[in-house]
């Protein structure tokens, strides 16, 4: 009876529970809808690469729904007993195979006496691969090719040849070596090509010097046929022998010109054109191809035709339908992938031959051993990580569990006081970062080296707790991988959101500040540029005014200016008083408004602009952190995913953690800075310390006094005349005791 399947959820993901692999058998039945993950790669995945890549049967680096069913039907079909997937163990019982698999039981009997093992009931991984490992190191394949180095002595030099002419094959174990057809091939060219060898005598009418005379005739030929047809047009039209030659008029023009009359020259005949057909030689014209056509003359046209004087047109094409024949023997001959190897080729006896293909053969009768050998691996594979990866892929409690580890996790990252547990693997960090920018949490991307420089790769490292300001592009921290190997990290790139709500509601602040900060920045410098431009203005113009009043004669005096705003001392304490007056009307301003509030209702209208400004951004950090999904941060990695990975609290409190002090560790709160201070004072080498901080607190101090006796103070200042006019009237109110009267200031 099938066991039931229950469906547990895990921060609000609803995922099957897979305790065993007789539920497993189960699980992989139900609809591809309510797996978690349809699709993943290769790449990233923290267990044995052999069992990924025997996976994926289609070799195209992703791990599908129906290849990870095919390997558990598989596996529930050559297993009787369960016990070893269930304990994820590497070590294969025999008894636990069924009747399909009485083949690998007997396979592994005789690994197990190649290995001479003390235990034959069981069988390891590190066997199988340690037996595997020796039969490929003894040349035992079981594909049927041979390296020639596991050949017999006499055959490996026949060997080294033929793989010299053909493609290169290699065996399982990545040696190039001989093959059946490699062989069947050799045989065939080797036969054509003594066949194409036995007609050399007939065609080869020019002795040794056959092939580089054809190849001369080839090159001359061109030239050759022009001046044949040429003779023909002249026997047939004598008159065109005027048509033949230069006009006066070209070569008159082309002398002194180089180029031009290398132009001419190059339109001449080789020679004047005969009637009868014939190449004079001595009647050569001393053009552009003279010297080509003289060395033919003496290198290949008189040694085949005896004839010094002249070349006939008939001789001509009889030399050329032989060079034809010639060039076309040599190009089969070439194009032979036998051709380097012409002269021993008939020297190869047949019992060579007849040896390399009986080695191949007897290699290829390994093939079903070393196939169930191969059987064997996946096997223990299979039982080994099957239900482990169907826990990453058909659900994902792992990722939940703070003492195990899911497969897609590289490791924990070190950075600023926290420890951040999750992370997966970035092969491309433009495309990772784009979708994960989409979404609601805060990720880091950290680039991960090894110290001595070897191994580097990059990371995605979520960030669920604490604070996002102190996390910045170069910020350094420490990354230790799956197996506790340590590596050095730095921040690469955030993508920045707010990571608790309390940040989301300060985070308007924070801007505010930093905009004020820019401003006001910004305004210092443009302050310092404008003086330092005005003290430069100022000093040019005194100096050009002072150095003027030394040369200039005099002058009468000008007529009086029209008005114009006052300058000077005069000027200077006028708009004083002004500036003065401003700012007593804002004064005035200023005391209506307030004079009737507390310190506790100012209190009470910043606490109010404060919430109207916090709960907004509160309420939408809120949601904001509501909608966090870890499933961006796989699916940026390849994953293909069905539901999503929401980051409840519970679960961002297991990714992002600042570890507490050790159980038996006490706090000393005694500031060991002070304790260095008093020590400071006993040398006598205590620096004077700034007034600053004192003096802004008795001025705060005093600041509370004022303002909660403002009234009776400003009263006070009215009636002695010591505010305007305009700010006693907003102090007083108009129904003010006549006992009390208003002094106006004097004018």
């Amino acid at each position: 009876m099938a066991p039931p399947l229950v469906y547990r959820r895990y921060g609000g993901s609803l995922q099957v529970s897979i305790p065993s692999f007789e539920v497993l058998v189960e699980a992989i039945r139900i609809p591809e809808t309510q797996w978690l993950a349809t699709a993943c790669p290769l790449e990233g995945l923290n267990c044995d690469r052999r069992f990924l890549e025997l996976l994926d049967a289609d070799h195209n680096g992703r791990i599908r729904v129906a290849e990870l069913r095919a390997a558990v039907e598989h596996t529930a079909k050559l297993l009787k007993s369960h016990q070893g997937a269930d304990a994820a163990s590497d070590v294969l019982v025999l008894d636990a195979l069924s009747e399909q698999g009485a083949k690998l039981r007997d396979v592994a009997g005789i690994l197990l006496g190649t290995l001479k093992a003390e235990d034959r009931t069981r069988l390891s991984l590190e066997q199988v691969r340690a037996s595997e490992k020796a039969l490929l190191e003894a040349g035992q394949n079981g594909d049927g090719i041979v390296a020639p180095a596991f050949l017999p002595e006499s055959l490996r030099p026949l060997a080294v040849k033929i793989l010299a002419c053909f493609p290169e094959v290699k065996n399982r174990a990545g040696q190039a070596g001989v093959d059946l057809p490699m062989l069947q091939r050799f045989r065939e060219e080797r036969s054509a090509l003594l066949t194409h060898l036995a007609g050399k005598e007939s065609v080869l009418v020019w002795g040794a010097q056959s092939v580089e005379r054809a190849r001369r005739i080839q090159e001359i030929r061109p030239l050759l046929d022009t001046y044949f047809l040429q003779c023909r047009l002249v026997a047939a039209q004598p008159e065109a022998v005027t048509s033949l030659k230069l006009e006066p008029g070209r070569v008159q023009g082309a002398l002194g010109d180089t180029q031009a009359l290398a132009r001419v020259v190059s339109e001449l005949p080789v020679a004047p054109p005969e009637p009868g057909g014939a190449l004079r030689w001595s009647r050569l014209y001393r053009g552009q191809a003279f010297e080509k056509l003289d060395a033919f003359r003496r290198d290949v046209a008189v040694p085949i035709t005896a004839d010094m004087a002249t070349l006939g047109d008939a001789t001509w094409r009889e030399m050329c339908a032989r060079a034809d024949a010639i060039l076309a023997w040599q190009a089969r001959l070439d194009a032979s992938p036998l051709h380097a190897w012409v002269e021993g080729l008939a020297d190869i006896p047949e019992s060579s031959l007849d040896g390399l293909e009986a080695a191949c053969r007897a290699d290829l009768a390994l093939k079903d051993k070393l196939d169930a050998v191969v059987e064997l691996e996946r096997l223990i594979l299979y039982q080994r990580w099957l239900l482990t990866f169907a826990n990453n892929f058909i659900s994902m409690p792992d990722l939940y569990q703070t003492k195990r580890r899911a497969l897609m996790e590289k490791g924990t990252l070190i950075l600023g006081g926290r420890r951040y547990r999750l992370s997966v693997l970035v092969t491309n960090r433009a495309a990772h970062s784009a979708l994960t920018s989409q979404g609601t949490t805060c990720t880091l991307y950290v680039q991960v080296a090894s110290k001595d420089g070897g191994e580097s790769y990059e990371v995605a490292v979520p960030a669920t707790r604490g604070r996002s300001g102190g996390l910045a592009v170069g910020k350094r921290g420490v990354f230790y991988d799956v197996e506790g190997r340590e590596f050095d990290a730095v921040v690469t790139q955030v993508v920045r959101q707010p990571v608790s709500l309390w940040e989301a509601m300060t985070m308007p602040f924070e801007r505010i500040g930093q905009f004020i900060s820019k401003k006001i920045e910004g305004m210092a410098a443009a302050g310092e540029k404008s003086l330092d431009a005005s003290l430069e203005k100022s000093y040019a113009h005194g100096t050009g005014v002072a150095t003027t009043a030394a040369t200039a004669p005099a002058t009468p005096a000008p007529a009086a200016p029209a008005a114009s705003p006052v300058a000077g001392p005069g000027g200077f304490i006028a708009a004083t008083g002004i500036a003065f007056a401003a700012v007593g009307s804002s004064l005035a301003f200023i005391v209506t408004q307030v004079k009737s509030l507390t310190l506790f209702d100012v209190l009470s209208a910043i606490i109010i602009v404060a919430a109207l400004v916090m709960l907004p951004s509160g309420l939408l950090g809120w949601l904001k952190l509501r909608k966090r999904n870890l499933a961006l941060l796989l699916e940026g990695s390849g994953w293909a995913l069905n539901d999503r990975l929401m980051l409840t609290s519970d679960l961002a409190a297991l990714i992002t953690r600042r570890p507490r002090l050790p159980k038996n560790a006490t706090v000393d709160r005694t500031d060991m800075l002070r304790s260095a201070l008093v020590k400071v004072r006993e040398d006598d080498e205590e620096e004077e310390r700034s007034p600053g901080l004192r003096v802004g607190i008795v001025l705060a101090l005093l600041f509370v006094v004022l303002w909660q006796f403002r009234e009776p103070l400003m009263r006070e200042a009215c009636k002695r005349q010591w505010l305007p006019g305009s700010t006693c009237e907003a102090v007083l109110s108009p129904g003010a005791s006549p006992a009390e009267p208003v002094t106006q200031p004097k004018p």
